[in-house]
């Protein structure tokens, strides 16, 4: 049986990957399924830096708004959407582009990661639940150092959770080495700007400008409370320029930690447009 083709376009926040994936979907018939872990919910516009519709520019997108903010997307919830998606675009006669910048989604969906069969454990959660953010991220650095380096110190959820697998498991599962059987054929396009701290810089002051504590305060009139907010992440929290600016620039760099790993990644410079149409059309077999 023939594999799957898949184009995923990867690299650190405000790196052009969106963009990218709208030109590359007009030019080889694609459609673009995001891989973003908070683009997925509801209401988190401005503060995710969600594609907005004229910017699709007629080109279906997947895994945008399809969770309440109020609640938890799983990456199980991620995988179940994407290859139903994937299935759809295939059966279309499309090309599925997967794009975002959540690693640990991308290779999941890729069989790079066996998720740890590990039920929730409330009596630990409740436990944990009581600590700030900064204490678990402590207590997971000293119980399992490798995943404390590339999970988002930031938020509570996730480190709840690594640290609820490390109760039961003693570690977070490493990634593995040779990928599951699978019926995709990844094909993997990294963008890294030289100038991505003044993109960065950029980024988060046209955020401020659209009107990120505006999105804010509409969320909470909907319901969402303050500590879901902060587990949403620090574009959520009493952000400031200054901190969102210190936080995504931190953000990036651990993506970039994680993304690192995977050397079938082929990294190319944002203007480099020629260059990635090339080899993504030589990839596909002159598609």
């Amino acid at each position: 049986m023939a594999q799957t083709k898949i184009l995923v376009i990867i690299g650190p926040t405000a790196s052009g990957k969106s963009s990218l994936a709208v030109r590359l979907a007009k030019k080889f018939k694609g459609e673009i399924i995001s891989a973003d872990s908070r683009q997925v919910y509801k209401g988190l516009d401005i503060g995710t830096g969600k594609i907005t519709p004229k910017e699709m520019a007629g080109i279906p997108h997947y895994l945008l708004d399809v969770a309440d903010s109020k609640k938890q997307f799983s990456v199980s919830d991620f995988l179940i959407l994407t290859n139903q998606a994937i299935a759809k675009i295939v059966k279309s006669d499309k090309l599925p582009i997967v794009v975002g910048g959540t690693g640990f989604y991308i290779d999941a969906l890729a069989g790079k990661i066996s998720l740890p069969n590990v039920p929730p454990n409330k009596l630990l959660r409740r436990k944990l639940d009581k600590l700030d953010k900064e204490k678990l991220f402590k207590i997971l650095e000293k119980k399992d150092p490798r995943r404390a380096k590339t999970i988002d110190p930031h938020n509570k959820v996730r480190l709840i959770r690594a640290l609820e697998i490390v109760e039961a498991l003693g570690r977070v599962p490493k990634l593995t080495h040779n990928r599951r059987q699978t019926t995709h054929d990844f094909i993997y396009i990294g963008l890294l700007p030289e100038d991505l701290d003044k993109k960065i810089e950029k980024r988060v002051k046209k955020m401020f400008k659209n009107g990120l504590l505006n999105e804010i305060r509409k969320l909470k009139r909907l319901g969402v409370s303050s500590k879901r907010l902060k587990e949403l992440g620090f574009e959520y929290w009493n952000p400031t320029e200054e901190s969102v600016i210190r936080g995504s620039k931190k953000y990036a760099k651990r993506q970039m930690t994680w993304f690192k790993r995977n050397k079938k990644i082929k990294w190319f410079k944002p203007d480099e447009y020629r260059k990635i149409e090339k080899y993504v059309k030589a990839e596909l077999g002159g598609r």
